[in-house]
């Protein structure tokens, strides 16, 4: 087998590993092509190559990740990952650890932790890497190695969300989920959604999106139910799709292109969090991105006339007030 073949074989393996340390599909991409050349330039042949490139591309997403949250620290608005709608590598002995360690949840728990605590949890906890195989990716020693996987696994599993377990069950429940959405069907949408859901958006001030988190089934389902129609009247359709190992959705105006990217966490046969990903940087590897802003615009010339309140002008009573908007 050739340098160049042997490097293509365990593309997805570096790449899903860079992605879980760094929660970013451009940056894996980036740390995965770093590690070719590499791997290209280096003279001697490694003993292993999974070790040798795995090695390569942990320390590399190490690196990019301590730079990285600088940059996130300065983030306008709520910071979350980019989506990943298929993951490369599959691996049936893991398949449990390497589905739960791809959700939003649990990448936004994986960046509580130091980058080197993150990079051992991922080998070790993960990808099952043993511990000397470790110890040389991340430059430390067994020992310290070790103390870094405890404090790590402490940590995620003190803030590890429950999912719903069953995945027809979770199919179910997102059909009926958006279904109600292209309605705008707030009974339909607040039977859906636990009692504390969260709706969260992430559009880096480059894009349309919530200024701050929901919480709550009754302003979730009335902010859903009074803006998603209306997108759907200017062309843009909901395309279910798995994203990051859970239901979602992609959004797409009338030419095809990405508008958002949703997608949901359930437990208890409710929907517990909605993710929302619209910053145009971070979905250009999902296809070509459409102009949020101009939808916008487009958006509210379509929306309707409001309606007089039947209690008196002004502000409005409870019942006739208009939903927050996007």
């Amino acid at each position: 087998m050739t340098r160049t073949e042997e490097f293509e074989e365990l593309r997805p393996l570096l790449f899903s590993l860079a992605y879980r340390i760094l929660g970013s599909v451009s940056e894996a991409e980036d740390a995965v092509q770093e590690t070719w050349l590499r791997h290209e330039a280096s003279r001697t042949q490694p003993t292993s190559a999974k070790a040798f490139l795995s090695a390569a591309v942990t320390r590399i997403s190490i690196d990019v990740l301590r730079s990285a949250r600088l940059r996130r620290e300065r983030y306008v608005g709520q910071w979350l990952p980019e989506p990943l709608l298929t993951d490369p590598y599959e691996d049936p002995a893991r398949s449990a650890e390497l589905a739960d360690s791809v959700s939003m949840a649990a990448l936004l728990l994986l960046e509580r932790l130091s980058p080197l605590e993150r990079a051992v949890f991922v080998l070790r906890e993960v990808f099952g890497f043993g511990f000397p195989e470790v110890a040389s990716a991340v430059g430390r020693s067994e020992a310290a190695c070790r103390q870094l996987a405890v404090r790590a696994r402490r940590h995620m599993d003190a803030g590890r969300p429950r999912f719903e377990a069953d995945r027809r069950e979770r199919e179910k429940l997102a059909a009926r989920f958006f279904d109600a959405l292209r309605e705008g069907d707030v009974g339909g949408l607040r039977e859906l959604l636990a009692a504390d859901i969260q709706l969260v958006g992430d559009g880096g001030g480059k894009a349309p999106q919530l200024p701050m988190t929901l919480t709550g089934a009754e302003k979730v389902a009335r902010v859903l139910a009074a803006n998603f129609p209306l997108l759907g009247r200017v062309g843009v359709e909901m395309e279910p799709h798995e994203v990051n190992g859970r239901p979602g959705a992609i959004l797409r105006d009338r030419h095809g292109r990405v508008l958002n990217v949703l997608t949901l966490d359930m437990s208890d046969g409710r929907i517990q969090t909605i993710r929302s990903v619209a910053n145009p940087d971070k979905l250009g590897h999902v296809g070509p991105v459409a102009d949020g802003w101009a939808l916008k615009r487009e958006a509210q010339q379509a929306r309707r006339p409001a309606v007089t309140c039947c209690a008196r002008s002004g502000s409005g009573c409870r019942r006739c007030r208009p939903a927050p908007r996007w």
